[in-house]
């Protein structure tokens, strides 16, 4: 089977930007409808020796979806949900699926996908895999990586294999990083295989759903109460997110909620489980941490929940809509992915800005999942050498983050962007290993080139 690839100049540059505000021209696009063109692609481009580098709906941050060298895979057209085994709790669906039309149908039979990153939307299902995505809910459900229950990928030379998870709790056999090929894959940003299909498990939906949106007239007050409730001996949030004063304005403005502009930050709880919602602790906990009582905010109803997710959802959308003027000029939006453990979060993020004034670089839009202790960092760099400073100052900061046993990227991936960045975390022995793996299952490198392994 021979698939055609696009070479037309307006069809590479539909395909040549993600959200990382980067831009590459790809060689040429192939755009295949199912695994076996796929594999017929990748086993070609293997013969010749030339790099595929595979994308879905191309909203990452860090690069991985764009390339310069070969072909652009674009996976949108693998889009079916091929089964729904609701008494097995589990579902298969093509790499192209968006995320989000995914969960809902899972939602219709009263099941849970737990991984629900922010731009759950627009991402699809191979490319929340390839990063190993996560979201809000991570606090309580982790991350993608541990709901992938199978996969079907094209290897580097096109064949093409399916990985299952074992389906038992104890395991002595060989090293750890060899015992389960799923998580091979997970997290790899397509430099070791081609995603096409997944199964996932899932979970029952919780019979209550709270949300309650917490104001505080201090930062510190908000980062000591996000402390506080992953301390709590009863309350289990499923998620508590942040907002710094900078971020609290956006949303403030997103909502056109007046009570929430005087707030120099703002978070986000969501409690989640069986029974009544312990909504009396909650309000006395933030009491006892001096949140704006009258700004307070609570949801308990879809809708609500929708309305909540929209104006989350406003802080990087609006970053991103600040930094679209400067891209002519080779501008654009700088954001952090970092992670410390979540009882150092406001003393990182103290010398974080710190750094920033030494450089005289205005202060990030800060904002994300507090309860991870995982922000994120948001500038708009207004031309390139703009950038390279707000990007010495995200340097040092991750060597403060690597000090304080955190890393450097803890969401989006590496990507292109990063890459520079991983031998502040890794030791020479683990980035050997790392490479010794790309070279097991492509050796040719011809997957991905720039992504991850730089």
């Amino acid at each position: 089977m021979s698939v055609t690839l696009a070479t037309d100049a307006d069809v590479r540059a539909a395909y040549s930007r993600d959200a990382s505000g980067l831009e590459r021209l790809p060689e040429a696009v192939a755009r295949p409808t199912d695994a076996a063109e796929v594999a017929a692609i990748v086993a070609e481009a293997a013969g010749a020796s030339r790099p595929v580098t595979a994308a879905g709906a191309q909203t990452s941050t860090t690069g991985a979806s764009i390339t310069d060298r070969g072909v652009l895979l674009s996976l949108r057209g693998l889009d079916r949900i091929v089964d729904l085994d609701v008494a097995r709790r589990l579902v298969r669906a093509q790499a192209g699926v968006r995320l989000g039309d995914l969960k809902r149908a899972c939602a219709a039979e009263g099941l849970l996908l737990p991984a629900d990153p922010t731009s759950e939307e627009d991402c699809t299902v191979g490319g929340a895999i390839a990063c190993n995505a996560s979201g809000a809910r991570s606090l309580r459900h982790g991350p993608i990586r541990p709901h992938v229950a199978a996969l079907d990928v094209v290897l580097a030379d096109g064949r093409a294999e399916q990985f299952r998870r074992m389906r038992i709790e104890k395991n002595t056999v060989g090293y750890a990083a060899v015992q389960d090929p799923v998580d091979w894959f997970v997290g790899s940003e397509g430099t070791l295989g081609v995603v096409t299909e997944a199964t996932f498990a899932l979970e029952p939906l919780p019979e209550r759903v709270t949300g309650i949106a917490l104001p505080f007239a201090r930062e510190t007050d908000a980062l000591a109460f996000v402390v506080a409730a992953r301390r709590h001996r009863t309350l289990d949030p499923r998620c508590l997110e942040y907002c710094d004063a900078q971020a609290t304005a956006i949303v403030a403005h997103a909502t056109h909620d007046t009570d929430w502009l005087a707030a120099r930050a703002l978070v986000y709880v969501e409690d989640a489980g069986d029974g009544d919602a312990p909504l009396d602790d909650w309000l006395a906990l933030a009491e006892s941490h001096a949140a704006i009582e009258p700004a307070i905010r609570v949801y308990e109803t879809e809708a609500a929940f929708r309305d909540a997710r929209k104006w989350r959802h406003a802080v990087p959308a609006t970053m991103h809509e600040r930094a679209a003027p400067f891209r002519a000029s080779g501008g654009r939006r700088v954001s952090t992915d970092w992670a410390v453990p979540y009882p150092a979060l406001g003393r990182v993020l103290g010398q974080a800005r710190a750094l920033a004034d030494e450089a005289g670089i205005a202060p990030a839009v800060t904002f994300g999942h507090a309860g991870n202790g995982h922000p994120h960092q948001n500038w708009v760099g207004e031309h390139p050498e703009h950038v390279a400073r707000i990007e010495r100052v995200v340097e040092a900061t991750l060597r403060l983050v690597i000090a304080e046993g955190g890393t450097v990227a803890a969401e989006h991936g590496v990507g292109k962007l990063k890459a520079r960045w991983l031998p502040l975390q890794l030791g020479a022995r683990q980035l050997g290993l790392l490479r010794a793996i790309k070279r097991e299952l492509d050796p040719q490198g011809i997957l991905a080139p720039g992504n991850l392994v730089a």
